[in-house]
């Protein structure tokens, strides 16, 4: 690869145009990272220098330029039945609650967002087939969103390494997997049962058709935004929210210090944000 300088000023100045578009902030610690990717991807369109590079993501009228760029610049790295004591809450107290207070039939609707690679939404699904007997009631939709397109391709296509699956257990990996190559893929009910969309979550033309979710899992990403976004996302969520629904987040995030909108709910298994029952 030619030598391309970026330098503090064009990092800076793609540092907050990144964020505007996409709601993520790299410090000076991922200097690095950044600047790798900024200049695979100014060889890569022939730019010949920042200068030419970020003129072309800011005004392609496509998009496409800085869709890949996105795709290179978010971190995907997760496994099957990750922070699990939160799937056991889903269906120990979460959906029970949820079914006992519905007073029609429409199905129950579940959010992952990001969906990464797929092993969060697919091991949603499992739980619900393996533990869930509502299961047997209800209809279940799950919709899991990335604004990384090629994240969700992968996704869509299922296929994992060994170390993605070295956490499920022994039967469920023979029950909902293949061998495929070097690694698994999974099975054809599994990849029917989840539907993959892509998404920003800070723009709002793209967030504003998910709504009447009764649970949304949103683990891991918040920790990549500041404060102003990390509020803008539970904004999103509460709108995306049926009254009565839940929010999951990771085990190091806490929405009761980004936002007043949600009641924390301990339960036996997690502790969960529920949007208020009165609100509207």
């Amino acid at each position: 690869m030619a030598e391309i300088t970026i330098g503090k000023e064009d990092f800076l100045k793609f540092r907050e145009f990144f964020y505007r578009k996409t709601g993520i902030q790299f410090d000076d610690a991922k200097r690095y990272f950044v600047d790798r990717r900024l200049a695979e991807r100014i060889e890569a369109t022939d730019s010949r220098s920042f200068r030419n590079y970020f003129m072309l993501l800011r005004f392609e009228a496509s998009g496409e330029e800085l869709q890949t760029l996105t795709n290179l610049m978010t971190v995907n790295e997760t496994y099957f039945f990750r922070e699990e004591y939160q799937f056991k809450c889903l269906v120990n107290s979460i959906l029970p609650e949820i079914t006992t207070q519905k007073k029609d039939s429409r199905p129950i609707r579940i959010w992952s967002m990001p969906s990464s690679s797929g092993e969060e939404p697919y091991s949603i699904a499992m739980y619900l087939l393996e533990y869930w007997p509502g299961i047997e009631k209800w209809d279940v939709e799950i919709i899991s969103s990335d604004i990384d397109t090629k994240i969700l391709g992968q996704a869509r296509r299922g296929l994992y390494s060994p170390r993605s699956v070295q956490h499920l257990p022994k039967n469920l990996l023979a029950k909902y997997f293949k061998a495929a190559g070097d690694g698994f893929q999974v099975s054809e009910e599994l990849r029917e049962a989840v539907e993959f969309t892509r998404v920003n979550l800070m723009n709002q033309a793209d967030v504003r058709a998910y709504r009447e979710f009764d649970v949304i899992f949103c683990r891991n990403l918040l920790i990549y935004f500041d404060d102003l976004s990390r509020r803008q996302a539970a904004d999103t969520f509460y709108d995306a929210l049926h009254p009565g629904g839940f929010l999951c987040l990771g085990h190091s995030e806490s929405m009761s210090r980004i936002s007043s909108l949600y009641k924390a709910r301990k339960f036996a298994d997690s502790v969960v944000y529920q949007k208020p029952k009165e609100a509207r």
